[in-house]
């Protein structure tokens, strides 16, 4: 799988990832309006709106991208109707030739993890048939449970030719408070980026393996070091634009050949239209404000590869 990700990336030169994170505040008024009036101020109207503006994004960014991360708790948040919204909007932007990411840091004891890994990349057996879910391309994950979480996830990933993003060093600000400290002279994130490399190692397709790491454009020293560490695996790279990393804190997170990063933004695309730089657009036209953010992060970013 993750060679499908990488000729997406060769082939948009683009190693950029659009966060679908629809937060109503995101969403022009126009947008909700039309919804409320045709469902009301209910779960119904708000997943409305979403869809409509998730739609309008893709249809605007599609051709310049490899791949969509849609962050789960976004859709959750709004019960059943936010997770038929999830479904739908994953379903579209397959339509369109995206790759995409599941972000749901799913995590757990073994049967649990296998639970979520059938959800989001696998299938699921109902009576006699195999029948997908979700079914995305890649989950993220989280290793806080050790080998016993994440196996069952490596598994699916081996039988479907799906992918994983293990977290390992994260963007927040509060993210040292546990994956900073020394454990046997070495960092957390360190031990756990070890452990990322040993799953993935029986997980390759080409030159790297299905098994990926999260590492933040936040902490670019860091990114270096665990670059080093992990030769053969992509990293998700969040914390650009919005969160205040720049195209200069993501190039340690590259190998020499352009390769081995996929960075996201989220609210600095699809709420593009509220920037100062963007503003020329207005609300009405928030998808070709979102263009024009994803055309000039596109540019920042090979600007330093």
């Amino acid at each position: 799988m993750i060679r499908q990700l990488i000729d997406r990336i060769q082939k948009t030169n683009a190693p950029v990832c659009v966060g679908l994170d629809p937060m109503l505040s995101y969403i022009p008024d126009h947008v909700t309006k039309k919804a409320y009036h045709e469902l009301g101020e209910t779960l119904e109207g708000a997943a409305e709106a979403i869809w409509q503006f998730n739609k309008e994004i893709v249809d605007h960014v599609y051709d310049l991208i490899p791949s969509v991360k849609p962050q789960l708790a976004m859709y959750e948040q709004f019960g059943v109707e936010g997770l038929k919204v999830y479904d739908r909007t994953v379903k579209y932007c397959q339509e369109k030739g995206l790759i995409v990411i599941a972000d749901g840091k799913r995590g757990d004891i073994g049967s649990t993890s296998a639970a979520y890994a059938m959800a989001h990349i696998g299938k699921v057996k109902v009576g006699s048939k195999i029948l997908p879910a979700f079914h995305t391309e890649f989950l993220t994950v989280n290793p806080y449970l050790g080998t016993d979480g994440i196996a069952p996830f490596v598994d699916v990933c081996k039988e479907e030719n799906k992918g994983l993003f293990v977290l390992v060093k994260t963007s927040n600000p509060s993210s040292g408070e546990f994956q900073d400290r020394l454990i046997d002279g070495a960092p957390l994130y360190e031990h756990v980026a070890r452990k990322v490399v040993e799953w993935g190692a029986d997980c390759m397709d080409g030159t790297y393996s299905n098994v990926g790491a999260v590492v933040g454009a936040t902490y670019p020293e860091m990114s270096a070091k665990l670059r080093k560490l992990m030769p053969n695996t992509y990293f998700l790279v969040p914390g650009y634009g919005a969160q205040g990393g720049t195209a200069e804190d993501l190039k340690p997170c590259f190998n020499e050949d352009g390769l081995g990063a996929i960075v996201n933004s989220s609210r600095g695309i699809i709420a593009s239209y509220k920037q100062d730089a963007y503003k020329k657009f207005g609300p009405e036209h928030f998808g070709e404000a979102s263009r024009q953010a994803v055309i000039d992060m596109v540019s920042d970013i090979n600007r330093v590869l």
